[in-house]
Order: structure tokens, then sequence, then C-alpha cells
């Protein structure tokens, strides 16, 4: 925010909160006004559930590309989620290949797919999102870089062995 002022909103992965939580406390303590989102797979969906239903959800323990994420939200950093926290997006699997695809292609950044999970979910509620967020400027938090070359969930064959 000191480097973008006229940031709006910022989205980060949610797992056990952590990085959610920290996220949401020094963004609404630089700027009040900013909107903070979280975003995790629709397979994962405690977080979302959580805020939902006002107490914390167990992880569902469902798969997922975006395993990082598996992890319910913790007792500390669910109070500070429920009250700084504007929303859960979630996104569905395809949208989060897609998302590590475009990262890796365009931006030459190697991020796991749960650290894509926020732009998937940007993807996922693009329509929604255009009303309040068109034209403006939004941070999309990138984490972890966990993968698996021999894997990539957007390649259809795996590379060459240089055999």
């Amino acid at each position: 925010l000191e480097q973008v002022p006229d940031l709006v909103a910022v989205l980060a992965p949610v797992g056990g909160g952590g990085l959610l939580s920290g996220t949401a406390i020094a963004a609404k303590s630089l700027k009040p006004v900013i909107h903070v989102f979280g975003a995790e797979p629709e397979r994962l969906n405690d977080a979302y559930q959580s805020l939902k239903t006002h107490q914390i959800q167990p992880a569902t323990g469902a798969d997922s590309l975006a395993d990082g994420l598996k992890t319910s939200l913790g007792s500390l950093t669910f109070p500070i989620i429920q009250e700084s926290v504007d929303e859960i997006l979630l996104t569905d699997e395809a949208t989060i290949a897609q998302a590590m695809r475009w990262v890796f292609e365009r931006m030459k950044l190697v991020v796991e797919p749960s650290g894509v999970v926020p732009l998937a979910a940007i993807l996922n509620n693009l329509e929604r999102l255009q009303s309040d967020f068109w034209g403006r400027k939004i941070g999309v938090i990138f984490s972890g870089g966990n993968v698996d070359f021999a894997h990539l969930p957007f390649v259809e064959t795996s590379p060459a062995s240089g055999d």
C-alpha cells in the first residue's frame, strides 16, 4: 500500500489463515476502507463455510491441486478473519490450473497451485467483481513455489526425460 496507495482490494490464499489474517491486519491498518478477500478452492471451502456459520469448520479432506490449503482455520486467525476479511472467494480446479499456467507463461513465475488460488478466484468470480473493481487496482498475493515439474497440472504429458 505504501508503493501502490490507490489499491482498492487485496486477495490472499487461505488455508490455516496466517497469511490472510496478517494481510488483513496490515492492509486495514494502512487503509481501513480497503477490501480484503481470501481465496480457496471450492473443494476445500472450510474458510468460506467458517465465515458463513461464524464458527471454525473442519477441513474437508478433499483432494485439490491446491493441497497446501488443506488445513482448517486456526483459533487465533479465525477472529481476525471474521473481523477484517470482507469475503472468501471460491474457485474450481480447472481455473487453478489455468491460473498457474498463465502465471508461469506470462509472468515467468513458478508458483504452486495453492499460491495462484487468488488469481483463479478472480477469474472464477470475474463478472461479479467487475462491477466493483473494473479499472481499479487490486493486489494479488502469490505464495509458494513447491512445484513438481514432472506433474504440472496444465501439461498433457510429462516433459521429455532427456533420453
